[in-house]
């Protein structure tokens, strides 16, 4: 009988990070029988209701375990919600080296797979002699940077938007300071120190799975490759992606905008989310209106209130209907040329319809992978974190997307570009070479988790090498 090799996962108390790494655990499980995995989620107050329906979906050889809940009263209140996780997975710490502890005196494990952005508990792995690895939600291109950052934060002097030469990562093309995430612009700031530690303790780990695949980032992974081989840290890189959730369900939401799509005319809608995180000022939501009403085009815009800072990395605490906040007579206006849905609505089957023609997003990772997925083309419209990396590898890299232009003065899009960059993605000379590219991307992603797929590979040699790791080690 082959013996178990046990597993455990930590990630962050955020419903889009343990979706995907539950439905990265159904794929390894699927892979490698002999497995068992243990997830273990940190909670704020209670566990998410989205990620208890998903849990179910998990075969026997998974389960979970939800630490103690940290109250919400005792996160900080005017910090952006990035911060507020981490401060509850620091919190959680204690209580997960006793659950780790726990498990290992019951079953032993072999490793540890823990969220980057809760990477603290590679330290506590250590302590149990365990085998550990780093699980991306995010880009390769991302990982490059983390990888890199501790040698920036020595090379370069003074904050990054003010450097006027390009920054150079391995396998990214050049990126100007400004474009790096937000959070990295102020090196006094408490976030820049905490991720500058995060990036440091990368070297603890023997391995990084990657939520993306090899034909989407190929540069990015063979410069990796080189590089780590002239490094000390040379822990192997395995893409496993795309990994892509489909959500909640919202049947009234998912009635009317399936409704009304098949009552338009094939790759003539344009769809319009930015996610769930980031916000809008009222100024660029108007502009944004007026932008795709002077269009002409289709569309179906996902809204949000407002944010109520001028900094969209803080989500706008109204929970006021946002229909409220569209300039006055929009909705009228446009009743015939689009459909305005407040708060949620079913993306995945809506980026798979064939009324779909493009999709303006903020460039999160999971709305990335879900236009690539399904081959819609995209207009890049970047808010936090690290959307503007990858709304660089978008438009200038893989360029699967058009980018509109910022305004140098206050940063908004003015409506006028916003109509002229959806008509060229609907209707302009761009669109077939666009669509071309992100056909063949589609193509590449379907059959990356095929029988003989590049992250199927990925994720076997994964197995397979931790499995002889841990055999042949005397791990206690």
């Amino acid at each position: 009988m082959a013996k178990i090799i046990h597993i455990a996962i930590f990630s962050l108390p955020t419903y889009s990070h343990q979706a995907s790494i539950i439905e990265f655990c159904k794929k390894l499980l699927h892979l490698h029988q002999q497995f068992h995995v243990t997830c273990i989620f940190p909670t704020i107050s209670s566990p998410i209701p989205a990620t208890v329906i998903l849990l179910k979906s998990l075969p026997s050889t998974a389960n979970c375990i939800y630490l103690p809940p940290v109250n919400e009263e005792d996160l900080p209140k005017d910090a952006p919600l990035a911060m507020q996780v981490q401060h509850a997975v620091s919190q959680s710490l204690s209580s997960f080296r006793d659950t780790l502890s726990s498990l290992h005196a019951t079953t032993p494990l072999a490793a540890l797979v823990t969220d980057v952005f809760a990477n603290e508990a590679l330290e506590i792995a250590k302590e149990f002699n365990l085998l550990s690895y780093i699980y991306f939600t995010t880009s390769t291109m991302t990982l490059s940077l983390l990888l890199q950052f501790p040698t920036l934060h020595e090379k370069v002097s003074g904050e990054y938007p003010d450097h006027i030469e390009s920054i150079q990562i391995p396998g990214c093309m050049p990126i100007r300071g400004h474009d790096l995430p937000d959070d990295f612009h102020d090196r006094s700031s408490v976030v820049y120190k905490l991720i500058l530690q995060r990036s440091k303790r990368l070297s603890l780990a023997d391995g990084f799975l990657v939520n993306s695949f090899y034909e989407m980032e190929e540069d990015i992974v063979r410069s990796l490759q080189e590089h780590s081989g002239s490094s000390k840290n040379n822990a192997p890189i395995y893409l496993v992606g795309p990994i892509i959730q489909t959500g909640s369900s919202n049947m009234s939401n998912i009635s009317q905008c399936l409704s009304w799509l098949e009552n338009q005319r094939p790759q003539s809608v344009l769809y319009v989310s930015f996610g769930s995180l980031c916000s809008l000022s009222q100024q660029q939501l108007n502009e944004l209106a007026l932008g795709l009403e002077l269009s002409g085009q289709k569309f179906l815009w996902v809204l949000r209130a407002p944010s109520d800072s001028t900094n969209p990395t803080f989500v706008g605490a109204r929970n006021d209907d946002p229909l409220q906040f569209l300039p006055h007579g929009f909705l009228e206006r446009t009743k015939e040329q689009g459909l305005v849905i407040p708060y949620w609505a079913p993306q995945t089957q809506i980026l798979s319809n064939i009324s779909t023609g493009g999709f303006i997003t903020h460039c999160g990772w999971n709305s990335t992978l879900e236009s690539i997925v399904m081959g819609v083309p995209m207009i890049t419209w970047p808010l936090c974190a690290d959307q503007k990396m990858n709304a660089i590898l978008l438009a200038e890299g893989l360029k699967v997307a058009l980018r509109p232009e910022f305004n140098k003065n206050d940063g908004t899009v003015e409506k006028e570009e916003i109509a002229k960059v959806i008509k060229g993605l609907i209707l302009g000379d761009e669109r077939n070479e666009i669509r071309q590219r992100i056909e063949k991307l589609k193509d590449a992603a379907a059959n990356a988790f095929k029988e003989h797929g590049s992250s199927t590979r990925e994720l076997f040699q994964f197995g397979t090498q931790m499995e002889n790791l841990f055999l042949r080690e005397p791990f206690k």
